[in-house]
């Protein structure tokens, strides 16, 4: 057999990887996202999918505009059928974002604080202080020692879903902002970054898996009820259009008979009639048969 016709077979025997891959899809953590579907990937295995980072814009998570700086981070760590269940490791915000923010009258407070929250999770934050006006650096270090401790205070007490709570709805921030504004004014207080390092004991709170399935199907079904009440009132829209259509048609057909009926009329020639069949025409219009032939014919033409 010829090399070209030996190639051609070993390609046909060949695996199409793309045919053996198929769809998962990507749900947000158990807490406090009840596993929200946030995304698919492909892939060809189970084990292939896990591991996975996936990114995605805060805005696009809960629908808060004022957060499309923030990117949330997320981590494939279990599959379960075709859903790809993940954890939060995380948050970067834009650096587009924190350029805008830092001016050249204003001051800049960088850190790093790495703490172990009360269940376990070993986690990292990046606070960004931005003062009002310029600041001397023994305030500087004032404010930064004191933003420190508030975050090793807060984190060591709270849980990891309490962290994650306080991050998204600002309150850490408000914290630390109240303290540290004790030393200068401060303009904007936010974290650059929040990462994961390290797992710890995760809370089994909120809906299952199996749950959220039967509510996704529940919310099909209502979908699938409305469109079909749609579907039904533009029929029941389009058979009463069709009804008007054709009663205007008959009506239209009516007037058209009516006219024909008196042009046919007019063009009956009396004058060839008897008295007697003029008269039979006259009682059948109800009018007067008494005169003579040439009254009648003028007041059937009439």
């Amino acid at each position: 057999m010829a090399k070209g016709a030996l190639s051609r077979a070993a390609a046909r025997k060949q695996k199409d990887k793309w045919k053996a891959k198929r769809w998962y899809t990507i749900r947000a953590p158990r807490n406090p996202w009840s596993f929200k579907v946030i995304g698919e990937t492909l892939a060809e295995d189970d084990s292939l999918v896990l591991g996975r980072h996936y990114e995605l814009m805060q805005n696009e998570l809960d629908g808060d505009f004022s957060k499309m700086h923030v990117k949330i981070r997320f981590n494939v760590i279990e599959v379960v059928n075709k859903d790809a269940l993940t954890e939060f490791i995380g948050y970067d915000l834009m650096k587009d974002h924190v350029r805008r923010l830092v001016r050249r009258e204003r001051g800049k407070i960088d850190d790093t604080v790495d703490l172990v929250s009360k269940d376990g999770f070993y986690i990292r934050f990046k606070p960004l202080i931005i003062s009002r006006a310029r600041i001397k650096a023994s305030q500087k270090q004032q404010m930064r020692t004191i933003a420190r401790n508030v975050i090793l205070r807060v984190g060591s007490s709270s849980t990891w879903l309490d962290i994650q709570k306080s991050l998204f709805d600002g309150t850490l921030e408000n914290t630390i902002k109240e303290e540290v504004t004790k030393i200068q004014p401060v303009k904007n207080l936010l974290f650059r970054r929040v990462q994961l390092l390290q797992a710890g004991v995760f809370v089994d709170e909120g809906p299952t898996l199996d749950e959220i399935h039967e509510l996704e199907k529940s919310k099909e079904e209502v979908i699938e009820q409305e469109n079909d009440v749609l579907v039904a009132a533009e029929a029941g829209a389009e058979i009463s259009e069709l009804a008007d259509e054709s009663s205007e048609e008959e009506e239209s057909n009516d007037v058209e008979e009516n006219n024909a009926d008196k042009v046919s009329d007019d063009n009956v020639d009396y004058a060839s009639m008897t008295v007697s069949e003029l008269k039979e025409l006259l009682k059948e219009a109800g009018k007067p048969v008494s005169g003579k032939k040439a009254d009648l014919i003028d007041r059937l033409n009439q």
